[in-house]
């Protein structure tokens, strides 16, 4: 019997409880810490109070203020008044999400890893406390039998009173240290319980705040999309008509016109490469649907860059990727005739858009090939200038590689469409096709014919950046091509492609043009 508390607890101690619960309040205690470090409201305040200190919140004010500041003028400040609608949304689902993480793992885990926990071994401690105790008072009454002393006799009684009462005590602790004991052990898979619902819960709410955020976007959505003023260079041909409601995309139409104006006589036009600021500031202003072109009307050269910069950028050429095998096959056809006839086949199975853009821009090159005394742009110069701005193969890269790989197929496809144009395309076009363009009160390019004598861009020397005078550092110069086409194609051309700025020098052998066609196209 004298022995049997210190067994007890032993058996307590060796079958392990006593350190895994201590293992299991040191986890609890710091999971219950990182937690709380992941709240972004203060734990322990009101839900307004709490609302408002979420960062969320303060997103959603400064974005709501923001939207007011801008007004409804401009894009910018109505996405910025429904976003932070959508980030006011957000942060009150996270408050929600915090105040139940708080009331259903983080007060549970506290109250584990700081009160029942330390309450148990504290009982432990406790229990070795009476177990002294009464190994003490065992000794007293044990050495009182032993005495021969009268006056220890007399208090053997006591003493016996007092062992059994310790006894007692230690008995009623180990019996309840055991109880808790067993009890945590069995409620283990409810305090694992704690890390799955912090999952449910993080789960559910993701999914409110994705459904706020699916709710929102497409508010977002037809915003952007009902915005107009979206830019042009880049963009592919069918988004940029569709969202601006136009039938020839504005930076089309914008430099024909221009170029109408003042250009139709300028010496190697499409040829002589701009000056890199006048051009990156053209196409800035095409990209915002400027009406403020005026000072462009006296830079023809900037007006044509930004014509083949944004045929170059259109995701898909104007000719399309979809019929480059077709262009190819018809301009290999050996007969002249036949030859016409494959490329209007081909032409006429363009999208109806590409096909509307191409006419356009071919009309227009054909009345500029009509001034090639003047301004020494015949078909075959357009055509190896504009040629690898309209058709390339969806596997080339660069612009270089480009040029190198598709120069002599397509000058032998765009030169004959250029000088037959009222043949693949009989219908008159209005340049003006908008109407948005009326031709302000500019002087005309000058004739050099007329006796005012004009410098060619290219003869100025000693200018900036800005100049029109090709210099050539500024480009990547490929060797000369020789672009030998059969006699029924038109003239043989030899070609120095300067790729970079598609700056290009030609010379021509000439020959009798290409036969005109005395049949009716048919599909």
């Amino acid at each position: 019997l004298s022995n049997a508390p210190s067994n007890a607890l032993k058996l307590l101690c060796s079958q392990g409880i006593e350190r895994r619960m201590e293992l299991v309040r040191l986890v609890s205690h710091n999971t219950h810490k990182r937690l709380v470090s992941c709240l972004q409201g203060q734990l322990g305040t009101d839900t307004d109070k709490r609302h408002k200190k979420l960062p969320l919140t303060a997103l959603s004010q400064t974005m709501q203020e923001g939207g007011a500041q801008l007004g409804d003028e401009g894009l910018i400040g109505k996405m910025m008044e429904v976003c932070g609608e959508a980030e006011n949304r957000l942060a009150s689902e996270l408050m929600q999400h915090e105040v139940q993480i708080g009331r259903d793992i983080l007060e549970p885990l506290n109250q584990l890893a700081e009160l029942e926990i330390p309450n148990i071994l504290k009982q432990r401690k406790q229990l070795a406390k009476l177990v002294l105790d009464y190994d003490s008072a065992k000794t007293r009454w044990y050495q009182a039998t032993k005495s021969n002393n009268q006056a220890m006799a007399a208090k053997m009684d006591s003493l016996k009173d007092e062992m059994d009462e310790a006894l007692n005590k230690v008995e009623i602790c180990k019996d309840q240290l055991s109880a808790d004991m067993y009890n945590f052990a069995s409620k283990e898979g409810d305090y694992a319980r704690y890390y799955l619902m912090l999952l449910e819960a993080q789960a559910d709410y993701h999914r409110r705040s994705l459904a706020a955020l699916e709710a929102a976007i497409p508010t977002i959505q037809i915003q952007q999309d009902s915005w107009m003023e979206k830019p042009a260079f880049g963009t592919a041909l069918e988004e940029h008509l569709k969202r601006s409601n136009r039938e020839i995309a504005l930076p089309l139409e914008a430099c024909v016109m221009m170029l109408l104006e003042t250009g139709m006589k300028e010496e190697g036009l499409f040829r002589i490469a701009a000056g890199a600021s006048k051009l990156k500031k053209l196409k800035a202003a095409l990209d915002c649907s400027t009406s403020q072109l005026e000072e462009f009307y006296s830079d023809p050269h900037a007006v044509a860059g930004a014509l083949k910069s944004y045929l170059r950028e259109l995701p898909e050429p104007l000719m399309t990727f979809g019929l480059y095998d077709e262009w190819q096959q018809a301009s290999h056809v050996s007969d002249s005739d036949k030859r016409l006839q494959a490329l209007w086949v081909t032409c006429d199975r363009l999208p109806k858009t590409h096909k509307a853009n191409l006419r356009y821009l071919v009309k227009f090159l054909a009345k500029l090939a009509q001034d090639s005394e003047v301004n020494k742009m015949t078909p075959s110069n357009i055509a190896i200038v504009l040629g690898p701005n309209l058709l390339w193969a969806k596997t080339e890269g660069t612009l270089a590689e480009m040029a190198a790989a598709t120069s002599i197929h397509v000058v032998a496809i765009i030169e004959p469409i250029i000088q037959h144009a009222d043949w693949f395309f009989p219908e008159e076009v209005d340049f003006n096709v908008s109407g948005m363009f009326a031709l302000p009160s500019h002087p005309a390019t000058p004739d050099p014919e007329s006796g005012t004598e004009r410098k060619r861009p290219g003869s100025l020397t000693g200018q900036d950046g800005d100049s029109h005078t090709p210099r050539k550092d500024r480009y990547l110069s490929r060797p000369n091509l020789s672009l030998s086409l059969q006699e029924s194609r038109g003239p043989a051309v030899s070609a120095l492609y300067v790729v970079a700025n598609e700056s290009i020098t030609v010379t021509e052998t000439p020959t009798e043009d290409l036969p005109s066609p005395d049949f009716k196209a048919v599909p």
